[in-house]
């Protein structure tokens, strides 16, 4: 199956976009075609086997279109030689002027003396009736000549048997047109009649009946309705043309020794490049050597640049804000994160959404419908006893008025400036049906590990034995579990080390089946494991009782003796998200039921079911039977949106109706699901359904005006009320008409630029857990259960802070430290301000700030 994209020329309204859709898809071997109004563009996937795309070009061609294979059209980041909606944009301004140079005088010449205006006076009077009549004519005909566009297409689609918006503006300028050509031809017939009579008056009369004004004025204000349209259609595309605008253009490449700056398109795989202070990272990479602080806000949402070192994986078009450092370029090209961002976006503003077909169907019979409604509706007052030119005026306003620009922008603008919204706050939304299909769901699954918790183990408490420090019992169990692969221990490794904390040699060491590990350590037996260990162990039973405290908290509890003496338990746990118990408040709060489902025991997950507010929690899951799960929801009539990460969450998330994958999640997770949320954050997916939400809404607000602007502009237009109130429209209020229509549409989508998701404030619904429980966004959540009444609140004095960067530094640095919940790092007061627990030492604190660099004056 192949894919392949066009540029549509020749498309005005949804009835065309209709004509190229049935073109592409009529041929055996297309499975799909898209077309998007908006960017004049088809994309059709099909089997190269039985149609060639020289066959798609020719069936659209055939269908009164242009059609053009886009080459290259997921090159994200190669810069386009001219945006061909500039272009356009531009012919439109020059057509736009030359149709007022001449319309505004002509309009003056027509209409000026009704309104009591000084005319020269070689116009005045039956005597210089041709002069008035040719002078018209003469104006008229450079307006006509260029926006002959009109003509060509809308003749063209209405001879092929698909007429569309051009074809009404066409007919009906046309008929003014040619009418008032007629009408100047009986006035030269009567002042060639013989002298006498009343010749002069009838030429006068004739030259009073003119259209020519009328015709001018509607090509000019539809011209100038589709000037503004085109305007505010580029700025829809504005967030893709960001996105594509982030990458440098250039990079500087070391070779040899030697650095030499390269176009961006000439970096390979392998290439060591140098990123200096205020430049891009200008692909996908690895640093191998340096620092710096990279701002990722343009692509995550994140606002505070991340610290990145050797060994730290780099995205292309990422900012070093501070700092200088080699990275080597592992993925180039379209295979960035930025270039397969840009294809998403431009993928889902190229799909239509389900709720387009309906303008669709209608748009398949407006024009025709319309042009037997103008025919009828002339008739119907020409049999009434009213003159040619009262139905001629009925028929052109009918002609005019009708709308279905409006009908086929309604989708695509909305989904255009709603796609372009998400992915400047890092929500990726892969096709306009997940738009669709996310504002109607009415439960969430959230799968735990790696979605509502960070997804990789590590201490949460230390609770030495009376006369030990935290720092001696970590480093006894640092000396044993470093000799250990299992996950648990390596998560005591990890924490000793980024204490600096020294490992001792270990004698004898052995691994107890069922049990945990053995050791000697300066002469002492040390056991380490689960709670059969204490079970001989003085006084064992106290710290049983605190370890299953600490266990129905969601930790894995490991105990700890020292010659059959209790030496104390360390507890490790997968760390609750910050913004996990906030996430669920919040979605809960848009009338979604929340559900978490984990392979994690029914203990464990009733700990986080609780820290999260939720009021279920399906645990013991197995892989392969999250898909299972899904499939039970939806038979009992529920609407799913799954939000996972895992290789394993891949069918749950192509079985649900919507699929949401963590951005930091696997490939697998990411191509499976419908939505990828970036910042990898759960309050994300609250954002996505918002946004969903605000979108379909702008669709149907847009839907909605054109409908109702052609149910009450076409029978106004065609006399229905003339009877009652003498109401009707003159062709070039129509035109006006018209044009405000669809710019109306396009500018009601533009209000989603403004869209931002909605956050609970910290008095509404994000409850507090309930009495013994711990809250997942609780400012001291990693300080022990039996010493958290014994906060403490520090302030650290610090010199050499001068940035944004610093206090960065400085917060990611104290949050680290194991009992630290709340930090508040100010640059003004060069101080930092630290609620820990009681185990937190002023040391630990001072050489946290001293080990980046910064001087500690004073802590109190």
């Amino acid at each position: 199956m192949r894919q392949e994209h066009f540029d549509i020329s020749g498309m005005t309204c949804s009835a065309c976009s209709r004509r190229v859709h049935q073109a592409a898809a009529a041929l055996d071997g297309v499975r799909e075609a898209n077309v998007n109004l908006l960017k004049n563009r088809l994309t059709v996937s099909f089997d190269e086997r039985a149609v060639s795309a020289n066959d798609v070009a020719a069936a659209v061609e055939k269908a009164g279109y242009g059609a053009a294979l886009r080459n290259g059209q997921a090159r994200a980041i190669a810069a386009p030689t001219e945006d061909p909606a500039i272009a356009e944009l531009r012919a439109m301004k020059v057509r736009l002027g030359l149709s007022f140079l001449f319309t505004v005088p002509l309009f003056y010449l027509a209409m000026g003396h009704m309104a009591g205006l000084p005319l020269p006076g070689f116009f005045l009077g039956a005597q210089n009736a041709a002069a008035f009549a040719f002078t018209q004519l003469l104006l008229t005909v450079p307006v006509v000549a260029v926006n002959f566009k009109y003509y060509r297409v809308g003749f063209k689609t209405l001879f092929a048997g698909a007429p569309n918006m051009d074809s009404l503006i066409a007919l009906g300028s046309g008929a003014a047109v040619v009418f008032s050509v007629y009408t100047v031809y009986k006035m030269l017939f009567a002042l060639g009649a013989p002298a006498g009579g009343d010749h002069l008056a009838i030429a006068y009369h004739y030259a009073e009946s003119l259209y020519f004004e009328s015709a001018a004025m509607i090509l000019t204000l539809i011209t100038l309705g589709k000037f503004f349209e085109a305007r505010a259609k580029g700025k829809t595309s504005e967030a893709l043309t960001k996105l594509m605008n982030l990458a440098p253009k250039t990079a500087t490449v070391r070779r040899a020794g030697r650095e030499e700056e390269i176009p961006l398109e000439e970096v390979r795989v392998g290439d060591a490049l140098v990123v200096k202070a205020g430049a891009g990272a200008p692909v996908d990479g690895v640093i191998i050597e340096g620092a710096g602080f990279l701002d990722e806000s343009a692509l995550t949402g994140e606002s505070l640049p991340v610290e990145k070192k050797a060994g730290d994986a780099v995205t292309g078009a990422t900012i070093n804000t501070a700092g200088h450092f080699v990275m080597r370029a592992e993925r180039v090209g379209d295979d960035t994160t930025l270039a397969q961002i840009i294809k998403l976006v431009d993928e889902a503003t190229s799909s239509q959404a389900p709720i387009a077909r309906l303008a669709d169907r209608i748009s398949g019979v407006f024009v025709p419908v319309v042009i037997a409604v103008a025919l009828g509706a002339a008739a119907a007052w020409l049999a009434l006893g009213h003159d040619l030119e009262f139905a001629l005026t009925i028929g052109i306003s009918v002609l005019v008025i009708s709308c279905p620009c409006a009908l086929g922008l309604a989708t695509p603008t909305a989904i255009m400036v709603g796609t372009g919204r998400g992915a400047v706050f890092g929500i990726l939304l892969k096709s306009a049906q997940a738009i669709e299909t996310a504002q109607s769901v009415d439960t969430v699954v959230l799968d735990k590990t790696g979605t509502v918790t960070e997804g990789r183990p590590a201490v949460t408490e230390i609770v030495p034995a009376e006369g030990l420090s935290e720092a001696e019992l970590l480093a006894a169990a640092y000396s044993l579990e470093k000799l250990s692969e299992h996950p648990l221990g390596k998560a005591i490794v990890a924490e000793a080390e980024k204490r600096g904390l020294a490992a001792r040699p270990v004698e004898d060491f052995a691994q107890i089946p069922g049990q945990g590990l053995a050791g000697s350590l300066d002469g002492r037996r040390i056991l380490a494991g689960n709670a059969r260990i204490f079970s001989e162990a003085a006084a064992g039973q106290a710290w049983l009782e605190q370890g299953e405290a600490l266990a129905d908290e969601g930790r894995t509890v490991l105990y700890f003796t020292r010659d059959n003496e209790p030496l104390g338990l360390i507890a490790v746990a997968d760390p609750i998200k910050k913004t996990s118990r906030q996430a669920v408040a919040e979605l809960r709060a848009l009338g979604l039921d929340v559900v978490m489902l984990t392979g994690d025991n029914r203990r464990t997950a009733e700990a986080v079911r609780r820290r999260l507010g939720l009021e279920r929690a399906l645990a013991e899951v197995l892989p392969q039977d999250k898909e299972r799960e899904i499939r039970a929801l939806q038979s009992a009539g529920r609407r799913v949106a799954m939000v996972g990460d895992g290789v394993n969450d891949a069918p749950a998330l192509a079985r649900a109706e919507v699929g949401l994958a963590l951005g930091a999640g696997t490939d697998i997770a990411i191509e499976s699901a419908d939505i990828v949320l970036m910042k990898s954050d759960p309050l994300d997916v609250a954002a996505a359904i918002q946004l969903s939400r605000a979108v379909m809404r702008n669709i149907r607000q847009n839907l909605f005006w054109a409908f109702f602007y052609n149910v009450v502009g076409i029978p106004v237009a065609a006399g229905v009320f003339y009877g009652l109130w003498g109401l009707t429209l003159s062709p070039m209020l129509a035109a006006a008409a018209m044009s405000l229509s669809s710019v109306s549409v396009v500018s009601n989508a533009l209000r989603l630029r403004s869209f931002a998701p909605r956050r609970l404030t910290a008095d509404e619904n994000i409850d507090e857990p309930a009495a013994g429980t711990c809250a997942a966004n609780s400012s001291v959540s990693n300080t022990s259960a039996i010493e958290r009444k014994h906060i403490m609140k520090k302030n650290i004095h610090i010199e050499g802070m001068n940035c944004g960067h610093c206090t960065a530094s400085v917060d990611k640095a104290l949050r680290a430290l194991a009992g630290v919940g709340e930090v508040a790092v100010d640059l003004g007061t060069k101080a930092a301000t630290v609620e820990a627990g009681a185990g937190v030492t002023d040391d630990a604190l001072r050489k946290a700030v001293t080990d980046l660099g910064f001087s500690v004056t004073g802590i109190d």
